[in-house]
């Protein structure tokens, strides 16, 4: 399908209202690679998802695409775990419920979060002590020329929130496949935040009590896009060395970390930026959410340059008072 002119206020979840000079949609690999072949891919372009991490400042000039890869498909399984394709243009919290109730673990911690599926393989996204490359086996792709390839987890180079095809040489690459490797046996990831508290009013751990628990704390911190236009946490949480810590650990006491296995810790930005004075303030029709200093939020009618200019200002405030840049997790688009 191509649209020229085409609104994309229903494919960011920050509330932009923003036009794309054209917009495609697919729904196949062949399909794909017919709109290839047609020349209908126009230079600039760009490969979206859902829009959940994503902030337009002016309109895209060029060719915005957008999966509608559908199915799951089981294609390995044994008594110990499953592997499954699913299709870029799945929505990542319907694959998420399906996994739970087919008894899969892995995924339910994953639970709630935003976008589809080919996105979660290109962002890593993680929540609760676990990240989708956690349970990525490979990535199935296309590139601008129409060739396939198949990308394996260890050549997709996971970082945090970070992966090979985020880098300016591999915007010629879509995903249009993911798949994965979930367990059959029962495990959990629980030793994150209040997950452990929050089941206690449960009679029992299950993949159903722990997907409630995910999907509860979330919704108790994170506003619903539909309501305030957000992308959920605005900015990753920085990752410094061990020595630099503990000069702000002597400072900021109760300054809450995470000890990596290579030594270096990561620091909650959100408790940075709510000590900065900042959780609750707006500046014009932007604002830090009130219950998470993480998130930004549109209270009606921002701009993306209005985002920018908060998150510019809650970065300075960061850096005067920590000596730390925090950068942020959301995809700026400015520059074509």
């Amino acid at each position: 399908m191509k649209q020229e002119n085409y609104s994309l206020l229903a494919h960011n979840t920050f509330g932009i209202d923003v036009k794309a000079a054209c917009f495609l949609e697919y729904h196949s690999v062949d399909e794909l690679r017919g709109l290839i072949e047609q020349g209908f891919i126009v230079k600039p372009y760009l490969h979206i998802g859902g829009g959940s991490n994503l902030l337009f400042t002016k309109d895209y000039p060029g060719t915005i695409l957008h999966s509608c890869i559908d199915g799951m498909e089981v294609v390995d399984e044994n008594d110990e775990e499953v592997q499954v394709r699913v299709g870029a243009g799945v929505e990542w919290d319907r694959f998420v419920a399906e996994c739970v109730q087919r008894g899969w673990y892995g995924a339910e911690n994953l639970s709630l979060i935003p976008g589809e599926v080919g996105a979660s393989a290109v962002q890593n996204i993680g929540a609760y002590g676990v990240e989708v490359k956690d349970l990525i086996t490979s990535v199935m792709t296309v590139n601008i020329r129409g060739e396939e390839r198949v990308y394996s987890v260890e050549e997709c180079k996971y970082a945090y929130r970070n992966s090979i095809f985020k880098s300016a040489d591999m915007k010629d690459v879509f995903v249009t496949y993911v798949c994965f490797r979930l367990s059959k046996q029962e495990r959990y990831t629980l030793d994150y935040g209040t997950i452990r508290r929050e089941l206690e009013r449960y009679d029992g751990i299950t993949l159903e009590t722990v997907r409630r628990v995910i999907i509860d704390i979330r919704e108790s911190k994170l506003p619903d896009p539909k309501v305030m236009g957000n992308a959920g946490s605005f900015f990753m949480n920085p990752i410094v060395p061990a020595e630099q810590f503990r000069a702000l650990q002597q400072e900021y006491p109760d300054m809450p970390f995470y000890e990596l296995a290579d030594g270096r810790v990561k620091i909650p930005a959100g408790w940075m930026i709510d000590r900065c004075g900042w959780k609750g303030k707006s500046l014009g029709a932007a604002a830090v959410h009130d219950k998470q200093a993480l998130v930004l939020v549109n209270c009606g009618g921002a701009t993306g340059s209005d985002i920018i200019a908060l998150s510019d200002a809650v970065r300075a405030s960061v850096r005067e008072k920590f000596g730390i840049d925090i950068h942020p997790e959301v995809c700026l688009i400015y520059d074509l």
